[in-house]
């Protein structure tokens, strides 16, 4: 199914050090603005009439603008992302065709955990928020159940006849 996979692996932890064919291309990188949502005109049989966002896709874009993710989102990013805005707007005035590009597509800029993983995106509060000791503040099941022990013969009471 084309956009699912793993991420490649980095070069330096190849078990195969062969060159790469291609080369890499460093880029410069500069943060881009979120545009709004521009007002246009679609044809409706003969005529151009003015296409209605429909407030779904108008939440889901400022869900985006406010997203974690937007501070990474360079001019491409949001042209790619205002091209899927059209098919959510789509989706959502019930071409439920569409629903397979939306999918990957937002996958793209890591929509879903699932996703976010896929990318290696991680929320910087979550690292915080337990000191860095990789707990939630539950107790561990070694503190919860750490004194239980099996019994002798490893058997337990239960199906025997009282």
């Amino acid at each position: 199914m084309a956009g699912v996979g793993g991420v490649p692996k980095d070069p330096s932890k190849r078990a195969r050090r062969n060159k790469d064919t291609i080369p890499q291309t460093v880029l410069r990188w500069e943060r881009a603005e979120a545009p709004e949502l521009p007002d246009f005109r679609i044809e409706k049989g003969e005529e151009l009439v003015e296409f209605h966002w429909p407030e779904r896709t108008r939440e889901w874009w400022r869900m985006w603008i406010e997203s974690p993710q937007a501070e990474h989102f360079g001019s491409s990013d949001w042209e790619y992302l205002l091209d899927t805005a059209l098919i959510h707007a789509r989706f959502w005035s019930g071409n439920l065709s569409l629903a397979g590009e939306l999918r990957l597509r937002v996958a793209e800029f890591g929509a879903t955990p699932s996703a976010r993983a896929r990318l290696r995106m991680v929320f910087a509060d979550a690292d915080g928020a337990d000191q860095g000791q990789g707990r939630s503040g539950a107790p561990s099941a070694r503190e919860m159940y750490g004194n239980l022990r099996m019994m002798p013969g490893g058997k337990t009471d239960q199906g025997k006849g009282a």
